[in-house]
């Protein structure tokens, strides 16, 4: 069966949620085509054997799929060079795809994982043809790669998706997610400043939100550094050249590509005077993408069951694979420099719903053609997320379901005090949970004893600034 056959009766429907439907099926299918066929216990709600019930996403999503401004992100991306990282991935190449419709003058793929970068580029070569598309087989960790890529290729717009995003992996992993999801972010935000690109675009997650999980502090702390840049590039955009060539000559002085030398060589800190907008995005989970609960439930329901569930209660904002990538691309157009964008996703949906749901929607009943089993909450796992602290202020923008948070954006000496704390962290486990928790005060790890410093010893690295700051910081903005 073809995933273009599902519903042959509205084959020429070209309406905003039937691409999305079918742009979000066909992601699921590409990196799951074994959920194509169905398992021997699924029965089709059609009562036919050689199809899968397919759920749409206004189904799992509770709520109508958002669509951006198309004409915004024309006038941002057309003619121009755009690089995306991690662009193997569920978002990253969902980035690629839907910004080639506005006709860059150059896509550049960046991606670690051999495999993922073939398909993406030979997808993007068959769609479109004659299109100048250059793939990348480099690792944000690695600077003087990510530093040359960016000197030959000069890209205007970057979208920084590469992360470790595995809640459970980076509990086990914590040194890894802080060299990948901090300094591999600091990597590439560095190079886009430094050879000027328009904008830059941090992909992070409402697991930044008072975070219980080493990927979610991790992203905290990313989000803060690309924040500290805008306000660091505003501030010294007037410096002169020649500061700006001796600092670039000093960087690349004595520097090393052995992976215990890319922490320390990531601490010498950016460049000045640069035109680049830094934003970042939060999202909640992304339905479809790799290793998101859709194609696990699916694959169990397929093979009978049982499906799993961590815990009844436990619940989470829900996005599309087009609406994530709209939404990152959005969020570049209309980007002034140190924002948090956020969608409007509408309320949480319990886990344990969208898994009965799935499970009718194969024409079985839960509980007695198949069974539910509850896993219990992972180390680093909450019930519920958040997408803004208590204390933090939204404002609207010039699309009705984004919204920004106008926060005074984390002092740049303050910022490079926690990564100084980090980068003395990355040998040992216990020591980047400390870390984590000593930059970031909301951090409560979830399992786990931390001790934490005394208060002046703890860098002080907040998105929430207090009231004063943050009405002076408003006045100035409004002036």
């Amino acid at each position: 069966m073809q995933t273009s056959d599902i519903h042959p009766q509205q084959k020429e429907l070209r309406t905003p949620i039937e691409e999305s439907v079918r742009s979000l099926f066909r992601s699921i299918f590409r990196r799951h085509p074994q959920l194509e066929q169905p398992g021997p216990a699924v029965r089709p709600l059609d009562g036919r054997t050689d199809a899968l019930a397919i759920p749409t996403p206004t189904d799992l999503l509770g709520r109508p799929v958002v669509n951006l401004d198309t004409p915004e992100l024309q006038r941002f991306l057309a003619g121009k060079r755009v690089l995306v990282t991690g662009a193997g991935g569920s978002i990253g190449s969902e980035i690629c795809r839907q910004a080639m419709r506005f006709c860059p003058q150059k896509m550049l793929l960046v991606e670690r994982c051999e495999n993922a970068l073939f398909e993406i580029d030979r997808e993007l070569r068959e769609t479109w043809i004659g299109a100048e598309i250059i793939p990348f087989l480099a690792d944000v960790c690695e600077k003087s790669r990510i530093e040359q890529i960016f000197r030959d290729e000069r890209p205007q717009v970057v979208f920084h998706c590469a992360a470790h995003k595995h809640v459970p992996m980076m509990e086990a992993n914590p040194c890894e997610a802080i060299k990948n999801n901090v300094f591999g972010t600091k990597t590439v935000a560095d190079a886009a400043g430094e050879f000027a690109a328009q904008s830059f675009v941090l992909v992070s997650t409402d697991k930044a939100v008072n975070p219980t999980s080493v990927m979610g502090a991790t992203k905290r702390v990313a989000e803060l550094y690309v924040q500290s840049k805008s306000r660091h590039e505003g501030t010294n955009r007037q410096e002169g050249t020649s500061r700006h060539e001796g600092a670039r000559a000093r960087r690349h002085e004595g520097e090393s590509d052995d992976t215990a030398s890319f922490v320390q060589s990531c601490l010498r800190g950016p460049l000045p005077s640069s035109p680049t907008r830094f934003a970042a995005v939060r999202f909640g989970n992304v339905l479809g993408s790799s290793g998101s609960v859709v194609p696990i439930f699916q694959r169990q329901i397929a093979a009978g069951g049982p499906v799993t569930v961590t815990h009844p209660e436990m619940q989470r904002f829900f996005m599309t694979i087009p609406e994530a990538s709209q939404l990152v691309m959005q969020a570049g157009a209309i980007g002034k420099g140190g924002e948090v964008f956020v969608l409007e996703m509408g309320s949480q949906v319990k886990i344990l719903d969208l898994a009965r749901e799935l499970i009718r929607r194969h024409g079985l009943e839960p509980d007695r053609d198949i069974q539910i089993r509850f896993s219990g909450i992972r180390p680093g796992e909450k019930l519920y997320e958040e997408l803004a602290r208590d204390d933090e202020r939204t404002a609207r923008t010039s699309h009705e379901k984004i919204r920004v948070w106008h926060l005074p954006p984390a002092d740049p000496a303050e910022v490079e005090r926690g990564l100084e704390v980090l980068a003395g962290s990355v040998d040992s486990p216990d020591k980047a949970v400390a870390a984590l928790a000593a930059c970031v005060p909301e951090y409560q790890p979830v399992g786990r004893t931390v001790s934490r410093p005394a208060a002046e010893q703890t860098p002080v690295l907040r998105l929430v600034a207090s009231t004063n700051d943050a009405n002076e910081q408003a006045a100035v903005e409004a002036a």
